[in-house]
């Protein structure tokens, strides 16, 4: 395997692990979560869109419209991880959210065996098996606390599932369709979708308190976490399986989890923040994160064995 994909997989791990801080930041100036997704995309759109005129946007022309119509399916899987899991962050702590978003290389394992015959050996089974418990544990720790961190941990789950059809998807097209054509077009899409969301929802994008931070924080994400994450993770895709990508962002629930404990002083199970009792649900979430990570280690680490010999 190329050394200058598993770079750009590093790099975009400290950048996606910033985006849960800005999101929290956001958050609490008052913007909801469709404003941040449509943002966030929205800047990233613009920023790379220059970068078509310089030679890449010429592979657009060759296009068909089948293609159009897979990159719009990449564009919704993508606007529908972002709606729920930014949702999820208003309703339960960093750590929580997180573990059960990046929860999805198990989803992407088992859909890769059923949907494209991809071979699962028995150590990615009980690496599955693993995530699938420690998912479980997560859910179950946040019962205590009520409806509310119970359904902020179903929709961080359900990001995991828009997460896992995007980068599905998007191994197919990145083979054949270069890396800022292909992200360009993907995030207009969400947008799009993000757009038509905010209409169903009867939800307003138009910022009217704390501009000027607010702005600040959605640029910082569309460079550091939308660009320097997510475009590098799509760049990724056209060197390595999607079942690596995504096995690859095991890192981000470290990250983030480090730096809302530093930024935030919030301990995983404790939405509220620390408070001067220990959070009864930390320990059956830290039990529950580690049986998740786990399970996701065992399943990258037979994925990059089984790569081993057919990667380019």
């Amino acid at each position: 395997m190329r050394r200058t994909p598993l770079v750009a997989i590093l790099i975009a791990v400290v950048g996606v692990s910033f985006a849960s801080i800005f999101i929290r930041w956001s958050l609490s100036l008052g913007a909801s979560a469709i404003e941040i997704a449509v943002y966030r995309l929205g800047f990233a759109t613009l920023l790379l869109a220059p970068f078509l005129a310089a030679g890449p946007g010429v592979q657009l022309r060759t296009l068909k419209p089948r293609d159009y119509a897979l990159l719009a399916i990449v564009g919704l899987g993508l606007a529908a991880h972002f709606t729920t899991w930014i949702l999820s962050l208003a309703l339960v702590d960093v750590a929580t959210s997180v573990v059960l978003v990046t929860s999805h290389p198990i989803l992407v394992a088992v859909i890769s065996h059923f949907a494209f015959r991809e071979r699962v050996t028995r150590l990615m089974v009980l690496g599955i098996g693993l995530g699938f418990g420690g998912v479980v544990l997560i859910a179950l720790a946040q019962w205590g606390g009520g409806s509310t961190t119970l359904l902020g941990s179903i929709l961080a789950f359900l990001g995991a599932v828009g997460a896992g059809a995007y980068l599905l998807a998007g191994r197919r097209l990145r083979q054949r369709i270069d890396l800022i054509p292909y992200a360009t077009i993907v995030y207009a899409f969400s947008v799009i979708f993000l757009l038509a969301f905010s209409v169903a929802g009867a939800t307003s994008i138009i910022v009217e308190e704390n501009f000027a931070a607010l702005m600040g924080l959605f640029l910082l994400m569309a460079v550091v976490s939308q660009i320097g994450g997510h475009t590098l993770y799509n760049f990724a895709l056209r060197h390595v399986s999607a079942t690596v990508v995504s096995t690859s962002l095991l890192g981000e629930p470290v990250g983030a989890s480090i730096l809302a404990f530093l930024l935030l002083g919030e301990v995983p199970g404790c939405p509220g923040g620390t408070g001067s009792a220990a959070c009864p649900a930390t320990s059956l979430v830290l039990v529950g994160a580690v049986l998740a990570l786990a399970g996701i280690y065992l399943t990258a680490r037979e994925s990059l064995r089984g790569m081993g010999k057919t990667a380019p």
